[in-house]
């Protein structure tokens, strides 16, 4: 099982990044999808999740993100996404995707990726 995460970079703040996360070796419909983030020194953080086909279409996101960022997937592609917009410093961190039971626990996904770096410059 690998997934690809991808999408990150350098930016200003306001403005936005699109991250993607690409997976192999499991059939994507069959697990929800969550997004995580570390900054340096701090915890792990849940970001956002989504939740698998039949499912109801569930959808989390912290507090702090809501209204900004939005997180989608496309399992024909193998693919998920998580739009990020308005983005302010403090969303400066190594984003992670990761597959699993829906939820804000990291606990709760066995599958991650290798992470992409978001940096936003005040």
């Amino acid at each position: 099982v690998q997934l690809q995460a991808s999408g990150g970079g350098l930016v200003q703040a306001g403005g936005s990044l699109g991250l993607s996360c690409t997976t192999s070796g499991l059939t994507l419909r069959n697990y929800h999808m969550g997004w995580f983030r570390q900054a340096p020194g701090q915890e792990r953080e849940f970001v956002a999740a989504i939740s698998r086909p039949g499912y109801g279409r569930v959808i989390y996101y912290i507090d702090s993100v809501k209204g900004r960022f939005t997180v989608s997937r496309d399992n024909a592609k193998n693919t998920v996404y998580l739009q990020m917009n308005g983005l302010k410093p403090e969303d400066t961190a190594v984003y992670y995707c990761a597959a699993g039971i829906v939820g804000t626990r990291a606990s709760s996904y066995p599958y991650w990726g290798q992470g992409t770096q978001v940096t936003v410059s005040s």
